[in-house]
C-alpha cells in the first residue's frame, strides 16, 4: 500500500528566511514554490538527491501550520507517504483503526491528492498519504 517516503514536511515561519539556508547553505535544489489557499500555506518543494523536503510557511494566523508553530515552534511537521490511491488507502487505514483527519482525499500541493492520519495513531507522528497526479489516471 505504501510505495515510498514521498516527502518530509517542515514548518517554517518564513520561506524568505529559510530558503537561503536550505538552497544556498545545504545545496538542495528548489523545485518550486506555490500557495495552497485551502490550507492557508505557501509551500516550497526541495530535493536532496531523490528525497523531497517540503517547507511550509503559514499564510494566515489561523492556518494549521501557524497553530503548529505557535504550539511547538518551527521544525518537522509531518512525514508524507506515497500511495497509488488515496481513497483506497483511507479505507484500509480506517479498517485498521487509524483515526483519519480526512475522510476523503483533498487537493494538496503540486496537484496531489492527500489525506492525514491523526498523530496519536503513530505515536505522535503526523502522517500524510499522498497520491501523485500521474497516479490519478491509473
Amino acid at each position: 500500500m505504501i510505495q515510498e517516503l514521498h516527502h518530509i514536511g517542515i514548518a517554517v515561519r518564513s520561506l524568505d528566511e529559510a530558503l537561503p539556508r536550505w538552497v544556498d547553505g545545504l545545496g538542495l535544489r528548489l523545485e518550486g514554490v506555490e500557495e495552497v489557499p485551502t490550507e492557508r500555506v505557501k509551500v516550497a518543494m526541495l530535493y536532496a538527491g531523490q528525497t523531497r523536503i517540503e517547507l511550509l510557511e503559514p499564510t494566515s494566523e489561523d492556518s494549521p501550520i501557524a497553530k503548529f508553530i505557535d504550539k511547538r515552534g518551527p521544525g518537522v511537521h509531518h512525514l508524507a507517504l506515497k500511495v497509488g490511491d488515496t481513497g483506497e488507502t483511507i479505507r484500509v487505514l480506517t479498517e485498521h483503526g487509524a483515526p483519519m483527519l480526512d475522510e476523503t482525499p483533498r487537493p494538496g500541493a503540486h496537484d496531489t491528492k492527500v489525506a492525514f492520519v491523526h498523530p496519536k495513531w503513530l505515536g505522535g507522528v503526523l502522517a500524510e498519504i499522498v497520491q501523485d497526479p500521474e497516479e490519478a489516471h491509473s
